[in-house]
């Protein structure tokens, strides 16, 4: 196992490599003038000159390089463009709001979709099967924003149940007051989808040999599909669980925007539209590397969850 951590951390070095240099050359040659966006549409060339010296863009390419390695291995990556704020205090101060949502949201998307799943499953081409295959089928051709107009109006104007929006410095409060009706609406939304996607992997266990094995030995089938098929389906979903993990540092933009939730991934809608380089290039290199970190975790996990599995 020691062996197997060392060898993948290793090879993450030049995926991660590779990533650095893609998003510095793109960000470079295929961004624009940041110079230009900062200095609007009436700078004069001397402006956009004075400013691109103050960016420190008229550097050679090599040296600019440099700086922006030595700032992802500082975790420094300046100031915002935009706002003048340290992207470092950005994070530190945007990334718990972002948790404090999306993370009860990944908890309970995934302890409802599983047993869910697992029931439909059990009565498998019956009718009730077959409704919520429909119900989950009309779930996922709407739109996440008619669920949260939908839901502001339902939840919030007329029974007064939540806040349509706002947020405050207590964790607590926060929790029990401003996220309940966006983590209710999300999980609402990926229900569907999740259930049927869970449900078709334990089809596919339900289908192999070693369940008409355990039906010849007289098991019955709710002791085959929690002993047998739920453990064999676990990889299959954590993997689709570790695709979701990275999701949950930068947030739902909807979410945050439509709730006013100062969180990371509202940030990240900001600067995107203000053309805030430092903090995109943060964002994209860290996700980037939350992703590899969970990926590795997963394969772990793997061994865990099913002994046959052996990591190369």
């Amino acid at each position: 196992m020691a062996a197997y951590l060392v060898r993948r951390l290793w090879q993450m070095i030049p995926t991660l490599i590779g990533v650095v240099l893609l998003v510095f050359f793109l960000f470079k040659y295929f961004g624009g003038d940041p110079a230009e966006i900062l200095g609007g549409l009436n700078a004069t060339q001397e402006q956009i000159a004075a400013i691109r010296q103050q960016l420190g863009l008229d550097r050679p390419v090599i040296e600019q390089l440099g700086i922006f390695v030595k700032q992802i291995l500082s975790f420094e990556w300046g100031k915002s463009w935009a706002t003048n704020e340290s992207v470092a205090h950005l994070f530190a101060t945007r990334l718990p709001a972002t948790l404090t949502v999306m993370t009860p949201i990944l908890l309970l998307e995934v302890a409802l979709a599983i047993p869910f799943a697992l029931m439909v499953a059990y009565v498998r081409g019956s009718l009730t099967d077959r409704a919520i295959m429909i119900a989950t089928t009309v779930a996922l051709s709407i739109s996440f924003l008619v669920y949260v107009i939908v839901g502001q109006y339902f939840f919030a104007f007329r029974l007064g149940w939540f806040p349509v929006q706002g947020w405050s410095d207590s964790t607590w409060t926060n929790l029990t007051t401003y996220a309940p009706l966006p983590v209710l609406l999300a999980v609402t939304v990926s229900l569907a989808p999740q259930t049927r996607l869970y449900r078709s992997f334990f089809l596919d266990e339900i289908g192999q040999d070693y369940v008409r094995t355990a039906r010849a030995k007289g098991l019955t089938e709710r002791s085959i599909l929690l002993k047998h098929v739920l453990r064999n389906a676990l990889i299959p979903i954590l993997t689709n669980v570790a695709v979701s993990l990275p999701g949950i540092f930068v947030g739902s933009f909807l979410i945050e925007v439509f709730f006013s939730i100062p969180g990371l991934g509202r940030e990240v809608l900001l600067a995107v539209n203000r053309s805030d380089y430092p903090v995109i290039q943060a964002v994209t290199i860290y996700i980037a590397v939350i992703t590899m970190v969970v990926n590795l975790g997963t394969d772990v996990l793997y061994k865990m969850v099913d002994p046959r599995v052996v990591l190369k």
